[in-house]
């Protein structure tokens, strides 16, 4: 094994750059992050998901001599990472349990004969003494950690098997090692850095903003028909629909496939093999939509997602932002809409309530409560979101929250909060939103009539609304804790200091309203939505082409090219191999691959 060469880093990476991977200039951070590396230095970096990570250690690992070893704990993961590393000539494998005997001989035989560029495997893999010592008898450029809060107690998604990469140093003297991740605070950095011995790294936390993503809090309504109109916006398009249990993804994707979308479910209860195709269904855009719970995400490299849909409330602000995080990671414009209802609360609180280990459920409170206060505020959505990571955003309008994007509307909303804790007082608090509801509709159903409220002074003062309308009046004065909610299976609702300041008089009441037809027309275009009309048509010829060059070399569609490929193909329709190549996206493996079919399409829609 040998040590890379400090002075390796000097010098133009532009030709490699183009070669390898088709692009004309590196995304923010990226060059950084390469040269360290080549120049043997160790590397911490915090790059949001669609970042672009995996090009900084895949660049230098086709330049230096021997293989980078990438350890990842997504084994689903690492045969995309391979495809798509193959796809740009990188000689890359991975070695996990979905190999056979023989196939895993034959990975570790192209190690021993340095004949990889990259090797994925997973942390448990390196732990076992017999591997270790094989790797310490080949050529290894460099070690790369990914999903690097893994090891970290304070990271949200700590795994053991991780503490074993603490012997690195030792097993694989001189080498750099990289530890990237996407979301840690600063103090899972340091708890990073510290586990993994890190020598005076090169540290970088990149921006997490992701401008190219739309932030949307919508309120969240009753039935099917609120998540079906949303997706019938997304036609053709990829997304995540995110449940929070087993029981509520199977009834939506049913629910789903009934309305006639091309929907399947994803979650732990679904036998391995069920899970997998759908998993590669949805990979290979034969499916649009996938409905899942988190068990979904952290093992996929789809770049073309281009919607994610929380239909219940994520358990913490970096669930959210990793969940969100996995939509328009090919940089084109992508949307995140959260249905946020106080009625989810309680939900939530059950299973934190379970915990016995106190620090652990003081702590899942408290990302609750954050949670809660993001989905409930009217300020900034994208501001709120780099606050928590410590990152101030500069700008005082992002242009693409709904908060920013003027999609909400404040009415005056005392006057019914007034009728509404009038009918709180006069039923003695002994009665759940629904029924409250009723009696200030008019219902004239049998439990109205059974307690006689339909004799009530306020009997049907608010018909002048709808259902709807009161639920998210109630939600709102939850939140502003005006009203109180007790505990247990039918909750019943009750004043509280704020709610009588309101009764008074001495408070006012504004309830935030959703504009969705002003909302349809001020959110902005771009990629995929900007193409004009003859634009589209091409794009969906060269999708529908994509998708067979892809079926009939058994990778993801987004392998070939990525949907910002496409676009630009799209728009700029070249005729000849050297215009194609001037395409990002497309370096010469790619041109050598995929010019002929593409161009042939091209010329004949330009010709027709």
């Amino acid at each position: 094994m040998s040590a890379p060469n400090p002075s390796s880093g000097a010098g133009s990476l532009d030709h490699p750059l183009r070669r390898v991977f088709g692009f004309s200039s590196f995304r923010p951070n990226q060059e950084e992050i390469v040269r360290a590396l080549m120049g043997g230095r160790d590397v911490f970096a915090v790059m949001p998901t669609g970042g672009g990570k995996s090009l900084c250690y895949q660049l230098p690992a086709v330049l230096m001599p021997g293989a980078a070893l990438v350890v990842s704990p997504l084994i689903s993961l690492m045969k995309d990472q391979v495809d798509g590393a193959r796809a740009n000539g990188i000689r890359a494998a991975f070695l996990n349990s979905s190999l056979d005997f023989a196939e895993q001989s034959a990975v570790l035989r192209s190690l021993q004969s340095e004949e990889l560029d990259l090797l994925y495997v997973a942390p448990e893999r390196f732990a076992l003494d017999h591997f270790r010592e094989l790797l310490a008898s080949c050529q290894i450029s460099m070690a790369v950690i990914d999903e690097a809060h893994c090891i970290s107690e304070w990271g949200h998604d700590f795994r053991p098997d991780y503490l074993a990469l603490s012997s690195i140093p030792e097993v694989l003297p001189g080498i750099p090692v990289a530890a990237f991740t996407a979301t840690a605070t600063e103090r899972v950095q340091h708890d990073i850095a510290r586990k993994l011995r890190l020598r005076d790294p090169f540290v970088l936390r990149a921006s997490f903003d992701r401008p190219n993503l739309t932030y949307e809090v919508r309120f969240k309504e009753a039935g099917e028909g609120q998540l079906v109109s949303i997706l019938k916006e997304f036609t053709g398009r990829s997304g995540i629909v995110y449940r929070t249990s087993r029981k509520s993804v199977n009834d939506t994707a049913k629910m789903l496939q009934k309305r006639g979308f091309r929907a399947l479910p994803y979650h732990a209860g679904l036998g391995d093999q069920e899970r997998r195709d759908n998993q590669e269904a949805f990979i290979r855009d034969e499916v649009d939509v996938i409905v899942a719970t988190v068990a979904f995400g952290m093992g996929i490299d789809k770049s073309n997602v281009r919607f994610v849909i929380h239909a219940d409330l994520p358990k913490s602000i970096e669930s959210y932002y990793q969940e969100t995080g996995r939509a328009g990671r090919d940089g084109e414009a992508a949307r995140c809409i959260l249905l946020f209802s106080q009625a989810d609360i309680p939900k939530v609180r059950f299973f934190i309530d379970a915990m016995t280990d106190e620090p652990e459920r003081q702590r899942a409170l408290d990302s609750l409560s954050k949670v809660i206060s993001f989905a409930s505020s009217t300020a900034c959505r994208r501001r709120m979101l780099l606050d928590y990571f410590g990152e101030t955003y500069p700008r005082d309008n992002c242009a693409s929250c709904d908060v920013c994007l003027g999609l909400h509307e404040l009415t005056d909303c005392t006057r019914e909060a007034q009728m509404l804790l009038s009918v709180i007082v006069r039923t003695d608090s002994r009665f759940g939103a629904a029924h409250l509801i009723d009696i200030l509709v008019g219902s004239k159903n049998q439990k109205i009539k059974d307690f006689g409220h339909d004799r009530l002074k306020v009997y049907g003062i608010g018909k002048e609304h709808d259902k709807k309308f009161w639920r998210r009046l109630i939600d709102d004065l939850i939140s502003r804790k005006a009203v109180g909610r007790s505990e247990g299976l039918y909750p019943m609702l009750y004043l509280l200091e704020g709610g009588a300041k309101i009764l008074r008089g001495e408070e006012r009441v504004e309830l935030v309203r959703i504009t969705e037809k002003k909302s349809a027309a001020t959110r902005k275009s771009a990629g995929l939505d900007a193409l004009p009309p003859d634009a589209k048509q091409l794009f969906e010829q060269l999708r529908m082409l994509r998708k067979r060059l892809a079926d009939e070399q058994g990778v993801p569609p987004y392998v070939v090219f990525s949907d910002k490929t496409l676009v630009e193909l799209s728009l700029l329709k070249p005729t000849t191999r050297d215009e194609m190549l001037a395409v990002s996206g497309i370096g010469e493996v790619k041109l050598e691959r995929y010019a002929e079919p593409f161009l042939r399409v091209i010329g004949e829609f330009v010709g027709g």
